[in-house]
């Protein structure tokens, strides 16, 4: 017999939620902020056809150079990153050690690690999906590690590395839902969180689904318990954690998106996009990335998503 909705609330979630302001040991707090909506420029008529998959290429081994932006980071004495902490595997406060943990953050710990020789010189910020670009524009993190899929739109805003992970948007419902799809779901509520690629395309299904958006994706996760909306839908590499933490739940249907993941940083730091890619490339070739997707995603670990470079 399913449980009453509170009582299938996961420790994680019910932590991740108590939490607004919390301090990773051996870094300053990290504080989470009200989300701020902004609107993304349409692109400009007989505008270049954009590869949203190709980065900035390396220009080596990464190296903090004099005069550098990691030159700056190293004086301040620590990376500050915009991460998730509920999204579990990929960026989620771990209520048994209070620390931010998951296949993003260990991301972001190899980049600190290359500017300062230590992984743990971070400061984590944890946001909302709408903030991360805001935060990028304003300066308030040099990074953003969280689940962010690099598009054109996006683009035309922040810069992005190299792919580090590909995700596909599906489905999660009750265990007993009849629904194999997002077009079974035609008015009906689906979640996804504000900000997301995964509301807008929940927006355009032609089987006309009510979109319900909301600030993360635990927030989700309740009202889906709650019986307040019918599906949630997303990238599967979210979903995964979700029903990880739900066992009254299940993922439908085939992937009908693609979604690669990039860390997006400032475009008035390209040198520093230049040696975030050959963190990743290094990543790619020493077996960390493969320890990590097993670690937090599971086996099989396919091949990491290959860098493309466009200059």
């Amino acid at each position: 017999m399913k449980p009453p909705a509170w009582l299938r609330l996961p420790t994680l979630l019910l932590v991740a939620a108590a939490v607004v302001t919390w301090a990773v040991p051996g870094s300053a707090a990290v504080t989470a902020r009200p989300a701020q909506r902004m609107t993304t420029p349409a692109a400009a008529p007989g505008a270049t056809a954009c590869d949203p998959t190709a980065s900035l290429r390396p220009a080596g081994p990464p190296q903090v150079t004099p005069g550098s932006f990691m030159a700056k980071i190293r004086a301040r004495g620590y990376l500050i990153a915009g991460v998730d902490q509920s999204t579990y595997h990929f960026g989620f406060l771990n209520p048994l050690n209070g620390k931010i943990e998951g296949f993003d953050i260990d991301m972001v710990h190899a980049i600190a690690k290359a500017i300062f020789g230590n992984p743990d010189k971070v400061q984590f910020k944890a946001i909302s999906d709408a903030q991360r670009i805001p935060d990028v524009l304003s300066g308030a993190v040099d990074i953003v590690a969280h689940t962010m899929t690099i598009n054109c739109a996006r683009l035309q805003l922040v810069d992005f590395s190299t792919v580090y992970f590909d995700a596909g948007q599906r489905v999660l419902v009750e265990a007993n839902s009849p629904a194999r799809s997002l077009a079974d779901l035609g008015g009906k509520r689906v979640c996804a969180t504000a900000g997301s690629t995964s509301i807008a395309n929940i927006k355009a299904a032609a089987s006309h689904p009510i979109p319900v958006a909301v600030p993360f994706w635990t927030d989700c996760l309740v009202l889906l318990q709650q019986g307040d909306v019918a599906a949630i839908s997303t990238d599967d590499s979210i979903l995964d954690g979700l029903e990880a933490q739900d066992p009254w739940t299940k993922i439908v249907g085939p992937r009908f998106t693609s979604e690669p993941y990039g860390l997006a940083i400032s475009r008035q730091h390209a040198d520093f996009v230049r040696f975030v890619n050959a963190v990743l490339q290094q990543l790619r070739t020493d077996g960390q990335w493969a320890a990590s997707y097993a670690h937090w995603v599971g086996t099989p670990v396919p091949a990491a998503p290959p860098a493309h470079y466009k200059a």
